[in-house]
């Protein structure tokens, strides 16, 4: 079946409102030809004449007067889904959230950012939910918002990033430990026992390659799947434990932090979230409170 074409609607709805040929065609800036084909079309497509000669005049059908009210309601319906969305009333707001980060995001930023959105927006409610992988289907199919995270190859080409801050790996131990007593060497470094963080279970990362390129190899006595539980052996134990710096300052609190005696190099944490977002005005508000609480918090 043919689609009707909804640029007749207008039509449909100046020619039954002014009832005159004529004078719609003043009114939509058309020819009287023009307006008279698509009145042509009209009848076609409703299978109804709508428009009938009465005098010197057109009067308008009974099919006519039943859609003359519904198709001025659609014509403003559409205008109005049409038009920029009005200006964001944060204080009557109310929306639900859902953003995805890693372990250490709520920890160090939440608090800072609930009490922003306290303030502006009280209600507006965040969901914060695990963020297992880099894969962009939950914000592809809108399950999630927001997210936060290191942009790799399973993000999707189209979603959108924006950088939020630097942040670098470090190495923890609990007060006290044993590698704190004398100069740090890679040597000594790579001596000890460590933990290692893969979500995918792997046996290396980045620090091993770098200990490689100099001739080192380290012992990892254990590998898990978070940073907070690399953090909770560490504290309890003579582990050592990478961890992004900036990304798990609240975890890492108590605990020594040290720079890493090899090369690694700073990676940028972004905001992502989907194209189909982007002009909604709460989604912008959103961001901006996001960027602005991270600065914040960079600064301290």
């Amino acid at each position: 079946m043919t689609r009707p074409d909804l640029n007749l609607l207008v039509t449909l709805d100046v020619l039954l409102a002014e009832g005159s040929v004529a004078r719609a065609a003043r009114r939509l800036r058309l020819s009287p030809s023009a307006m008279s084909r698509a009145l042509a079309r009209l009848r076609e497509v409703t299978g109804d004449p709508l428009l009938v000669r009465a005098g010197r005049g057109l009067v308008p059908t009974p099919r006519a007067v039943e859609l003359r009210g519904e198709a001025g309601r659609v014509v403003e319906e559409a205008q109005a889904l049409l038009r920029p969305a009005d200006r964001l009333d944060l204080k009557s707001l109310v929306r639900t959230f859902t953003l995805r980060n890693r372990e250490g995001f709520v920890e160090t930023f939440g608090v800072a950012l609930l009490a922003r959105i306290a303030r502006e927006a009280p209600g507006v409610r965040l969901r914060f939910v695990p963020k297992p992988d880099k894969e962009s289907t939950p914000l592809r199919d809108g399950a999630v918002d927001l997210e936060t995270g290191v942009i790799g190859g399973a993000t999707g080409p189209e979603v959108r990033a924006q950088a939020l801050f630097r942040d670098c790996f470090v190495g923890v131990v609990r007060p006290g430990h044993p590698l704190l007593d004398a100069p740090l060497t890679p040597e000594r470094y790579a001596g000890g026992e460590h933990v290692l963080v893969s979500r995918r279970g792997r046996n290396a990362g980045p620090v091993d390659a770098a200990l490689e390129r100099i001739g080192l190899k380290r012992t990892i006595a254990v590998t898990v799947s978070s940073f907070s539980e690399a953090l909770v052996l560490a504290r309890n134990s003579d582990l050592i434990a990478e961890v992004p710096e900036r990304y798990t300052m609240r975890l890492a609190q108590g605990m020594a932090r040290f720079a890493l005696p090899v090369e690694l190099p700073e990676h940028t944490v972004s905001l992502l979230w989907h194209p189909r977002m982007d002009a909604d005005p709460a989604h912008r508000w959103l961001r901006a409170c996001l960027r602005e609480v991270c600065a914040e918090r960079q600064g301290r």
